[in-house]
């Protein structure tokens, strides 16, 4: 097969389209010829040199991808070869084909194009496992999404306003906040021009966000916990703002409030399997019924992956990045 690979860490120009070696299926694993995969900031970090694959993982970066299943491994069950599906990977999305637990597989929702399914994996794990099973967003609610053009935070507008939530958006142009209230948002907040914190308090009477799900890390930890609700949650998934920062625990106290941070590519199987099957039950009717989609911004042939990366790295996209197999 054909494959993205990194001989060293650098700049998208690291990444070159070759020959690599096939996967095979392990146990319990399904081998997927690959169709699309879609760019995640997490595999610029990988190109870097900062976010190595977890032990036993694809070298290759990619860490969602749609097409069909190509054969199955020993002791896999529930899915045929031929099956159109999506899956979230803990590498190889860049690639022909990559051998895939079968308990990350999805199937193809209804009235989504098999490229496009390669946008929701990872977005819909990461927003469902985080907003819903940890954060716990409910009705009547309000969620703050830091970056809410991206392809986590516009399916984190759809998700928060299918169960019922008020939603806020941060993001840097007035042509993304369009796109973001096209799908739903209710308050919009550039953050070049606009403190969050006063935005959202104004909003919401003073009250703040119940939920707050955050991309920069420690560059907002401390305005994150000012715009918190009387018990929020601050869900943190990036780090694009720093590793370091400083916390009041006091003014956390204060407010009753809980912070986690999580990331999905090391989890163990188990967990992972749980997460997708959660996003099974309460995501896919919400695709199948059309009152979600995934959002994406192009489509460029995988081997122009480093072209892709240029395009995340300058954040002039709205939503995903899809990388097509040739």
């Amino acid at each position: 097969m054909h494959a993205i690979t990194i001989s060293e860490p650098g700049g998208p120009e690291a990444l070159v389209w070759g020959e690599a070696a096939d996967p095979v299926p392990g146990e319990g694993e399904v081998l997927v010829e690959v169709v699309a995969s879609a760019v995640n900031r997490a595999d610029i970090l990988q190109r870097q040199g900062f976010y190595n694959p977890p032990p036993g993982a694809s070298p290759y970066p990619g860490l969602e991808c749609s097409g069909r299943i190509a054969a199955l491994g020993p002791g896999a069950s529930g899915w045929a070869v031929g099956d159109e599906v999506c899956a979230l990977l803990s590498g190889g999305g860049y690639a022909e084909k990559v051998a895939v637990p079968a308990g990350q597989l999805l199937p193809l929702p209804k009235g989504v194009g098999l490229k496009q399914a390669a946008a929701l994996p990872e977005v819909v794990c990461t927003v469902w496992s985080n907003v819903f099973m940890i954060a716990h967003l409910r009705a009547g609610e309000t969620l703050l999404v830091h970056g809410g053009s991206s392809g986590i935070g516009t399916m984190a507008i759809q998700l928060a306003k299918a169960v019922g939530a008020k939603v806020a958006v941060t993001a840097g142009t007035r042509e993304k906040l369009e796109h973001c209230a096209g799908l739903g948002a209710d308050i919009l907040v550039n953050y070049r021009e606009q403190d969050f914190v006063e935005e959202i308090r104004t909003a919401t009477d003073g009250a703040g966000a119940d939920v707050i799900l955050d991309n920069m890390g420690a560059k907002y930890l401390d305005r994150n916990v000012k715009a918190l609700a009387v018990n929020g949650r601050l869900a943190i998934i990036g780090m694009q703002g720093g590793v370091k920062g400083e916390l009041n625990i006091g003014a956390l106290l204060s407010k009753r409030a809980a912070i986690s941070a999580t990331s999905l590519r090391a989890r163990p199987l188990d967990e992972k399997a749980a997460i997708v099957a959660a996003v099974r039950e309460h995501v896919w009717p919400l695709l199948d019924a059309g009152h979600i989609r995934p959002v994406v911004d192009r489509e460029l042939p995988m081997p122009d992956a480093p072209a892709a990366h240029r395009l995340v790295e300058e954040s002039g996209h709205v939503g995903k990045v899809l990388l097509v197999a040739p």
